[in-house]
């Protein structure tokens, strides 16, 4: 049974000195979220991050993001969000073989693909350097179709940082990928892509574009208030955080569960 854990928006941020603050909030956070995953009854094949892995791009927080995820028995693969640095997240996770730019530029676009017991993890970097809404462009797109086109049997998950779908947020979705229906005629002529995973909204909200279920994951951090009203507001909410568990490959249509992080009452066993 394929196990793909995904955690989002982690914002990890150094403070005026240029550290970061294993007390801050999303240090605290992400340490539980790590708790958790280790935490489930059954172990996870790999783990994937889509984007704003930190909140400013910076080498130390990075590094700090690094250390963190350490304890996790997994793989984990990263993608970048609009807060982050294509280069320094490449230099902190150099020994993950996939983030190599393919032209040697560390600012290129991050694009890979892994397989996992059975799966197909495509990672496609939906960023735009200094700019926060979501963009693939003719080239990433045409990256897209050949990547699908070459396994077209084996059950594939495509994550991004940006969703393809509108999430009924005005300031979130005026931030959306700008491509989607492009990336949407991509996903739609691939019937093996059983799932697009997405971050960037803090919220766990679920689509479709291409025939193709589209989920988006709560933050390890803070989940944004969802305000549907015109013209809303852009505020964060106590909800709890969260991830996001991707179970695929096994037969039938993928499944996806949200967990809360954080420690909760012990089993009752029911009959």
């Amino acid at each position: 049974m394929p196990i793909i854990v995904q955690l989002s928006d982690i914002h990890i941020a150094a403070g005026a000195d240029g550290e970061v603050d294993d007390r801050s909030g999303p240090v605290r956070a992400l340490r539980n979220a790590v708790s958790s995953v280790l935490a489930l009854p059954d172990r996870p094949d790999c783990l994937v991050l889509t984007g704003d892995l930190t909140d400013k791009g910076l080498p130390a927080e990075y590094a700090r993001l690094h250390a963190l995820l350490s304890p996790l028995p997994m793989p984990v693969f990263p993608l970048p969000g609009k807060h982050d640095d294509r280069a320094m997240l490449r230099a902190a996770f150099a020994d993950h073989a996939p983030l190599a730019p393919p032209d040697g530029d560390p600012q290129a676009p991050v694009r890979y693909t892994v397989d996992v017991a059975g799966v197909r993890l495509v990672c496609c970097d939906t960023t735009v350097p200094g700019r926060p809404h979501g963009e693939l462009g003719p080239e990433r797109l045409a990256w897209l179709e050949s990547t699908l086109a070459a396994a077209p049997q084996t059950p594939t998950v495509v994550a991004t940082h940006h969703p393809p779908i509108p999430i009924g947020v005005r300031f979130l979705d005026e931030l959306a990928l700008h491509d989607a229906a492009e990336f949407g005629a991509v996903i739609a002529r691939h019937p093996q892509v059983e799932r697009v995973i997405s971050g960037h909204v803090h919220r766990a909200a679920a689509g479709a574009i291409g025939g193709v279920t589209v989920v988006t994951c709560p933050s390890t951090y803070r989940q944004i208030y969802l305000d549907t009203s015109v013209p809303g507001q852009a505020a964060v909410t106590g909800e709890p955080a969260g991830f996001a568990v991707h179970i695929v490959g096994t037969g039938g249509p993928a499944v996806t569960h949200f967990v809360p992080t954080g420690a909760y009452r012990p089993l009752m066993h029911v009959d």
